[in-house]
């Protein structure tokens, strides 16, 4: 990824300007190797995201709430005691580095001003978050590294801090710029290699912005020294601009200035600010690493069992066609019958009439039996035939709705977001036999202690809210417990995927509701990457489960289907509506769309609880599963 020092420098100028003087309020660690910093910055509540993760190592402003762990960390524990009500006094930058410099004072345990620090480095593998006391000496790091690991920069508590070492590489922005244009004139090599060189030589350069630039200086000397010094100029100027690259509408790349060399087969989409920018780009990404570290144990179990229920049932198919020409057997057995009279003990074959289809008939016998033992073992072998049909038609329904569930349970945790998520599923796995079962959590009165994850919320266009379950146990709490009988129920027709509920409290939807709550049930199914995707849709008090049946297993009778495309774009709007608290009025249909009435209420309180209700209703702003059976 091109997130070279340059791109550090136009971030860094980014939240220096928004987060200086910025107070902390709250510290918390979601991941191993990330810390979010709440801080009330001018009349702001925003979230700093530190993250030393060595594939995404960044910082920057976010809007996506990250779930935590029960128990924090202990570095997160450190944190908060050092940095909880600190205020943030300087962001430093050393030139053309990957390295951000917090600065911050607050109080002691003695009530006195002191200053700490935290450094973040983004060097690949090597990224580290770093507490700093006053005096520079580390107090606690992510990733500790002793004289073992790094003899020339152990990284421990107790230990002063040391920068990392110089690369050795020229600072391009430090250069005037006729020394610039001397030295790549008289250095740079003609033609092929010129982006290579410029990364041996040049402090600060990603591969992008190195063949960029080599792009648009057509492999001549003279033009790659004219682009490096414009370059430079625009980093002098900090003239930058949030960009991210888009291709088959997904974006793959991201930069601070506009690049030519993809073509037209590039979109080139700007972004208001670097952190809206960094949000969009790694909000899938991360998610999807995120459940794919986690969840890694109990994923290779559930895919395991899936490959063997798959077996299991090619197997039993091919033996279930075996049985399909059993009658033969029968037959068989039946022309030896008739044919006792003229047959001997010894012999290896019966060639007589077949009286079924007027031909005759090649029946092999065993020559150590007797006509009348050939003709038993015929019968005996249709009867263990029939039999085994049967018993192979309920093996292969059973083991077809294992597979479906298994299936179903892939792509919940392809679903989840936190570890409350895949808690949620390790535990239904458990339930269900497919993992072991860990000991418990009790509470103080002896029971078992189980925090479940609540369902993904989005808000329409028209205000209403949607939910959506992210795996087969929250499926059946929203569906068959939380949800109104009155509002409405919807899922991918035959695919895996969530439960969508459309809160309308019995009224009438609008159709922009239903379209929106209908692009959800696809985007989050499994035919989240086709074009046109049935949806079906009911009232809740038509859905059922049938008894026995797995998690997420519902049936219902009558239904409508809706035809929808699942777009991202859609998906991150209705969801960034629900985080920024949109109001929306109310369904005005239905018996609960107006003020309450009870028994004894005068008529002048319920004309003041309608007033209130109506100045409490905010206007929105302007911004540009589960197995399901028929």
């Amino acid at each position: 990824m091109p997130f070279d020092a340059i791109f550090m420098t136009a971030l860094a100028g980014e939240l220096r300007e928004k987060l200086t003087g910025g107070k902390v309020d709250k510290l918390y660690q979601p991941a191993r190797d990330e810390a979010v910093l709440h801080m009330r910055a001018g009349r702001d509540n925003v979230r700093l995201l530190l993250s030393a993760s060595p594939a995404h190592p960044r910082a920057q402003l976010t809007r996506i709430p990250r779930e935590n762990p029960e128990t924090p960390p202990m570095f997160c524990m450190l944190l908060r005691k050092h940095f909880t009500g600190a205020r943030l006094l300087e962001l430093a930058q050393p030139s053309m580095e990957r390295l951000l410099d917090f600065r911050f004072e607050t109080l002691d345990e003695l009530g006195d001003r002191v200053e700490r620090r935290l450094v973040l480095e983004c060097i690949g593998r090597k990224s580290n978050l770093i507490m700093l006391d006053g005096a520079g000496r580390i107090t606690e790091c992510m990733r500790r590294a002793d004289g073992d690991l790094s003899a020339k920069r152990p990284v421990m508590p107790g230990l002063f801090y040391a920068p990392p070492e110089p690369t050795g590489r020229l600072d391009p922005s430090a250069m005037p710029p006729d020394e610039l244009r001397a030295f790549v004139l008289q250095n740079a090599p003609e033609g092929d290699g010129q982006d290579r060189w410029l990364l041996d030589c040049f402090n600060g350069l990603s591969p992008l912005i190195a063949r960029e630039l080599v792009f648009q200086g057509e492999g001549s000397r003279e033009g790659l020294a004219l682009r490096l010094g414009r370059l430079m100029d625009r980093v002098r100027a900090g003239d930058y601009t949030p960009t991210a690259l888009i291709r088959d509408g997904k974006p793959f790349d991201f930069t601070f200035m506009p690049v030519l060399q993809y073509g037209p087969g590039v979109e080139l989409r700007r972004c208001p600010t670097f952190s809206a920018l960094l949000d969009d780009f790694y909000e899938q990404k991360e998610a999807r690493e995120r459940v794919k570290q986690r969840g890694q144990d109990f994923i290779r179990s559930v895919t395991q069992a899936r490959n063997r229920t798959a077996k299991k049932i090619a197997n039993q198919e091919g033996d279930l066609a075996k049985t399909a020409d059993r009658e033969k057997l029968r037959q068989y057995g039946d022309i030896i019958t008739t044919n006792l009279h003229a047959m001997s003990k010894g012999q290896t074959a019966l060639r007589a009439q077949n009286y079924y289809d007027g031909g005759d008939a090649d029946i092999p016998l065993d020559p150590l039996l007797t006509p009348q033992q050939n003709a038993a073992k015929y019968y005996k072998d249709y009867k263990k035939a029939q039999k085994a049909e049967e018993m192979l038609t309920l093996q292969l329904e059973k083991n077809r709705a294992e597979l479906s569930y298994l299936d179903s349970v892939l792509q919940m945790i392809s679903l989840s977001e936190g570890d409350r998520d895949l808690q949620e599923i390790r535990q239904e796995l458990m339930d269900n036999g497919y993992l072991k079962q860990h000991k418990k959590k009790m509470t103080a009165k002896g029971k078992v202690k189980i925090v479940h994850a609540k369902p993904m919320e989005f808000r329409s266009s028209a205000g209403l809210a949607i939910l959506v379950g992210k795996n087969n146990s929250q499926n059946d709490r929203l569906t068959l417990k939380d949800a109104d009988k009155r509002d409405l129920w919807l899922h991918a027709q035959k695919l895996h995927g969530s439960h969508v509920i459309l809160k309308t409290g019995g009224a009438e939807p609008d159709e922009a509701s239903l379209t929106e709550a209908a692009m959800l049930a696809a985007w989050f199914s499994q035919g989240r990457e086709s074009g046109q995707v049935p949806v079906d849709y009911t009232p809740v008090k038509a859905v059922k489960k049938p008894a026995g049946a797995k998690p997420g297993y519902v049936v219902y009778n009558t239904c409508r289907t809706v035809y929808v495309t699942p777009s991202e774009e859609l998906v991150r709007a209705l969801s960034r509506r629900e985080q920024r608290g949109w109001n929306e009025a109310r369904p005005s249909a239905g018996p609960h769309s107006g003020p309450e009435t009870r028994p004894g209420r005068s008529e002048a309180a319920r004309r003041e609880q309608v007033k209130r209700d109506d100045t409490d209703v905010e206007e929105p702003k302007q911004e540009g599963g589960a197995v399901r059976h028929d």
